[in-house]
């Protein structure tokens, strides 16, 4: 049974669809993947998948380079002949499940966030909209990684009574396993992300600085890549001594080790964060937002503290909570927080879903 995968960047299909892959190679299914070709991807090569190297423009509006997509999906579905599609993100999701659609080929597609597009509405939303109508009109299974995502989907009779709720990517929890949690002298914590607007970097830059200043015995780490212009203000807060600039980390478990708290004041439009199921699965305690795709994995005052979005006053008053408590009570939450990944967001349960699912086209 031959399994084409559709998909716009390596990092996240090897970080959070390995598991899948590999399994579906166990179960000696012949693996093709559709994207990008880059470092992630040549793993997969060597793991035994066939690559097939597809430019896909993540965030691009040009129609022309669209319909290229569109026509290279038919002909390398035409070329493998799969048994089944599987699409990850936007673009594959809508322009593969279309090739799938006009080719009467099976396809199995997951909702990993609506993106800004929709979540700003107008008329952007009103197209996303109907494309998702027009591209998911035969899918076999769609699946969601937030109730308020496939909520949305609902409401616009989209794929109507194929919809299946997922524990977001779910987390892999031999990888991540329980850290001990640090002693030392300062208390640590943690941005890690895409710097950008919407992934809170600005309340918590805002965050840290207050707090640094009221409590000097506290660090505030920043991880990620600069996907907005933030670099001339985060070298600016470094040399003031506001932040530990870390850039990009190949391995966070590294970073995890030395952190007390993992802060994630994201207004993204994000399917499920994985950065908190990391943290939550390492044994961290979380402060993030109350918005679909973080306020799920944290339960307030038990694992971590919710706060309310674009609200830098709020954040910095749940950080003071947390720096209230003693080093037992700040263990204990990150405790708790590894019990409700064992509980709920194992990767296993995505892993078996997706084996059912498939195993029912056959």
């Amino acid at each position: 049974m031959r399994v084409l995968i559709l998909a716009n960047f390596g990092m996240g299909l090897y970080n959070f669809r390995r598991e899948l892959i590999e399994r579906l190679l166990e179960e000696e299914y012949e693996v093709y993947i559709s994207s990008p070709v880059d470092k992630y991807i040549t793993k997969f090569e060597s793991m035994g998948c066939k690559i097939v190297d597809t430019s896909v423009s993540r965030r691009g509006k040009n129609p022309v380079t669209d319909i290229r997509l569109i026509l290279h999906y038919k002909k390398i579905i035409r070329e493998i002949n799969p048994n089944v599609v599987l699409t990850y993100t936007i673009k594959p999701n809508v322009y593969g499940g279309i090739a799938c659609s006009l080719l009467d080929v099976p396809y199995i597609a997951n909702i990993t966030g609506l993106g800004t597009a929709v979540e700003n509405g107008g008329l952007m939303q009103k197209i996303t909209t109907m494309l998702y109508k027009f591209s998911l009109k035969k899918v076999n299974t769609l699946f969601f990684q937030n109730e308020e995502n496939m909520n949305f989907f609902k409401r616009n009779r989209i794929a109507t009574n194929k919809h299946i709720l997922l524990p977001g990517s779910g987390v892999n929890l031999d990888y991540f396993r329980i850290l001990d949690y640090p002693v030392q002298k300062t208390v640590d914590f943690v941005f890690i992300s895409r710097i950008m607007k919407q992934k809170g970097i600005d309340e918590y830059l805002e965050t840290a600085k207050f707090i640094r200043d009221k409590y000097p015995q506290t660090r505030f780490h920043v991880c990620g890549f600069n996907e907005e212009n933030y670099k001339n203000k985060l070298d600016e807060y470094q040399k003031k001594g506001i932040i530990i600039n870390h850039n990009i980390i190949e391995d966070i478990r590294e970073i995890l080790k030395d952190i007390h708290c993992t802060i994630h004041p994201s207004y993204y439009p994000e399917g499920m964060s994985n950065v908190l199921l990391e943290s939550a699965a390492a044994g961290r305690p979380i402060i993030t937002t109350n918005r679909s795709g973080c306020r799920e994995i944290v339960d307030d005052k038990v694992n971590g503290f919710i706060v309310e979005q674009e609200n830098s006053q709020d954040l910095i008053a749940k950080v003071e909570q947390f720096l209230e408590l003693d080093f037992e009570a700040q263990k204990s939450m990150g405790v708790s927080g590894r019990r409700k990944a064992e509980k709920e967001f194992d990767r296993k349960i995505i892993v078996n879903m997706y084996l059912n699912m498939i195993g029912k086209i056959k």
